[in-house]
């Protein structure tokens, strides 16, 4: 009676050893080969716009967080001052090209009386009129540049896309090059998921992803559109590069680095809004009849 006893004792604790050994594996397989990454984000291009004139603004046509088309205007700028500017261009073109006729119906009268005027003064009237026309071509040129002015007195949406961080009040005064607002290119938006390096070999382009956004039950899904070639080498910062600068993540004694992976969205549900900066969960499924990666435990 106590054999059989102690023998079905053993038999159950060998169960529970093995189920719980099968437990850690399945787990270890999810959270270390698998490609998962719990470290998402979404991502979108996003664009300065920035004033190409100076000036006081005197219209603000949006508001922050308002969605806009592109080529929309979002505020103007000083157009009384610019259109000033280009009445005196205009004028002084004007001025330029009257002289030049004078001087080129002065020069063909002299050349067709050779005969009774010195050839010197026949020659001062030619490099008067080449003289003139330069002067023409370069008041043409201030025309153009006073009217590319006054059109860029409008400023507009470079892209589709919504407006953030707009504060502008008319009255302010604005220098050129200076950035008024940012704005968030939606056709950008997207998905990065920064998966450790020894699930790369897991992903490939064109696999299908699910993303899983903080606080939203349902799953935004996607494809892989492409892989980072290169992250900065922290070790070597003797100059600065353009390459992804991602914190590494310390697993299990050794130093993974993260290799930013995008992911290209395909289908969001219905009513979801997507904001640039949100925190995902992002997993990649292996194509069909792409092998699975299984690795044992590394002890």
């Amino acid at each position: 009676m106590m054999n059989g006893l102690l023998w079905s004792r053993t038999l159950g604790t060998l169960f529970l050893v093995a189920l719980s050994l099968a437990g850690l594996q399945a787990l270890w397989q999810r959270y270390q080969i698998d490609p998962i990454t719990r470290d998402g984000k979404v991502r979108a291009d996003v664009v300065q716009v920035a004033t190409d004139v100076s000036g006081l603004v005197t219209e603000v046509r949006v508001q922050d967080n308002e969605y806009v088309l592109k080529g929309q205007i979002l505020l103007v700028m000083d157009r009384p001052r610019y259109e000033l500017a280009l009445q005196r261009a205009v004028a002084t073109l004007a001025s330029a090209q009257a002289t030049l006729d004078q001087a080129e119906r002065e020069d063909r009268r002299n050349r067709s009386m050779s005969a009774v005027i010195a050839a010197e003064k026949i020659e001062q009237g030619s490099a008067r009129v080449d003289e003139l026309r330069g002067r023409v071509a370069e008041a043409t040129s201030a025309r153009d540049l006073a009217e590319l002015n006054l059109d860029r007195t409008n400023v507009r949406a470079p892209v589709d896309g919504y407006v953030s961080n707009m504060t502008l009040q008319p009255g302010v005064y604005m220098k050129a090059g200076e950035a008024v607002a940012a704005l968030v290119y939606v056709k950008s938006m997207r998905i990065e998921g920064y998966f450790e390096e020894t699930k790369i070999p897991a992903i490939h382009i064109g696999d299908a992803a699910v993303a899983f956004l903080m606080g939203v039950g349902e799953p935004v899904h996607g494809h892989v559109e492409s892989i980072a070639s290169g992250i900065t080498d922290r070790e070597r910062s003797d100059r600065e590069t353009a390459l992804a600068n991602v914190n590494p993540s310390f697993s299990w004694v050794r130093l993974a680095q993260r290799i930013p992976v995008r992911i290209a969205i395909d289908e969001i549900p219905p009513g979801l809004r997507l904001i640039v900066g949100q925190t995902a969960t992002v997993e990649v499924k292996p194509r069909p009849g792409e092998p699975t990666v299984r690795r044992s435990f590394p002890w």
